[in-house]
């Protein structure tokens, strides 16, 4: 199966690239909405991932990958949401913020760009490319 691609927001004052970082390894979970949730049941281990600051910064920092997947959400004691562990790959070289994502008429369908509030989004490879190509100028 071929490689996808996500985007995963994570509000930095809670947990932050730099948690991630410090930990090399951490768990995603807490998300509690099911179409986000779907999207974590559908990463495998390899798939890549953006790591988003929400609330503050507003901007993809770094890319993740995912370590493990399939997990059940360990904050869940009902056991019906999904996890997956991840870790950093790199720090991006210029943050990608939400207002230039929004003004890029390149990225208008993107899944996080329509769906707003969902934690968790689909990237796909056409746009995992070409914001690569924003963040590493």
């Amino acid at each position: 199966m071929a490689k996808r691609y996500w985007l995963m927001k994570s509000e930095p004052d809670a947990y932050g690239w730099n948690d991630l970082e410090a930990e090399g390894e951490g768990t995603w979970d807490g998300v509690r909405n099911h179409r986000a949730a779907n999207n974590l049941r559908a990463m495998q281990v390899g798939d890549e991932a953006f790591f988003y600051h929400s609330n503050i910064g507003k901007e993809i920092v770094g890319i993740v990958t995912i370590s493990q997947s399939g997990l059940t959400d360990p904050s869940d004691p009902e056991g019906k949401w999904a996890a997956v562990k991840v870790k950093p790959v790199r720090k991006v070289a210029r943050p990608v913020s939400l207002k230039q994502m929004k003004a890029d008429p390149r990225l208008a369908e993107m899944e996080m760009l329509k769906l707003s509030r969902l934690s968790v989004a689909e990237v796909t490879p056409e746009d995992w490319d070409y914001i690569l190509t924003l963040a590493d100028r």
